[in-house]
């Protein structure tokens, strides 16, 4: 059986207090970091998908006024008057138009803004720092 040798450590208590101060400092420093990154990079991916939604939403409205002109036009033709026509289409659209506000709302609440990566390596962070101290 081969002897274990112990390693004999010269600094004082102090000295070692004092590197596991700068240590701990340096980890926090370098998981605030990782925080930002990870809170920036989740905050451009919701800005991305804002950006989108409301370009597609510009776009989309030019296109529902046209049709919507159309077919208040098509239900005078047979035989509404222009207001009932008008007034029809348009209870239809602020329905339609409210059900989409209400479920990209309800979306955009779900959005997982924590930093997880950066919770679980805090977590191992103190782990390693309490087997310091043991």
């Amino acid at each position: 059986m081969a002897e274990l040798e112990q390693i004999q450590d010269d600094r004082s208590l102090g000295e070692l207090f004092a590197e596991l101060a700068r240590e701990v400092t340096t980890l926090v420093r370098q998981e605030a970091t990782l925080a930002r990154a990870e809170l920036s990079e989740k905050a451009a991916r919701i800005g991305s998908n804002v950006a989108a939604l409301a370009a597609g939403g510009a776009v989309a409205y030019a296109g529902l006024l046209a049709i919507l002109a159309a077919i208040i036009g098509l239900l005078t033709k047979v035989g509404l008057e222009w207001w009932a026509s008008a007034l029809l289409v348009g209870v239809v659209v602020a329905a339609i138009g409210g059900f989409l506000v209400q479920r990209s709302i309800n979306a955009l609440k779900r959005a997982d803004l924590t930093p997880r990566r950066t919770l679980e390596s805090l977590k191992e962070d103190a782990q390693w720092a309490r087997r310091q101290t043991t």
